[in-house]
């Protein structure tokens, strides 16, 4: 059976969920670098060792990330190219439309209204 339109968003949905929070993009974007340790990623991005690995779990039970144990080191990578794809063109989207994404009053980081409800502050 084919799914429906609506089942299909459902899923994009999560698959978006996943990349809006804050620290578990800033993993991805991180590994777009190469493969990294969770003790590398706390360094670079802060943070606790717990909560780093949380959302690395999170990723790879996404099938986002994948790891490679080594020794007694985990070393974690971007799971697929077609991640990096998806990462590679968010980047590209931002190079044309980032303004108006900062700015929106509703999702933005500097458009965002101080009063209740969504929209601008009349």
């Amino acid at each position: 059976m084919a799914a429906t339109v609506s089942s299909k968003a459902e899923v994009a949905a999560a698959l978006f969920h996943g990349f809006s929070e804050r620290t578990r993009l800033s993993i991805l974007l991180s590994l777009l670098e190469g493969e990294k340790r969770v003790v590398d990623l706390v360094d670079e991005l802060g943070g606790s060792q717990s909560n780093i690995s949380g959302h690395l779990a999170c990723l790879k039970d996404c099938g986002l990330v994948t790891d490679r144990p080594q020794g007694r080191q985990t070393f974690y990578a971007i799971a697929t190219r077609e991640v990096v794809g998806v990462l590679r063109a968010a980047e590209k989207l931002l190079a044309v439309n980032g303004h108006a994404i900062e700015m929106c009053p509703r999702y933005g980081t500097k458009g965002r209204s101080t009063g209740a409800g969504y929209g601008r502050a009349s």
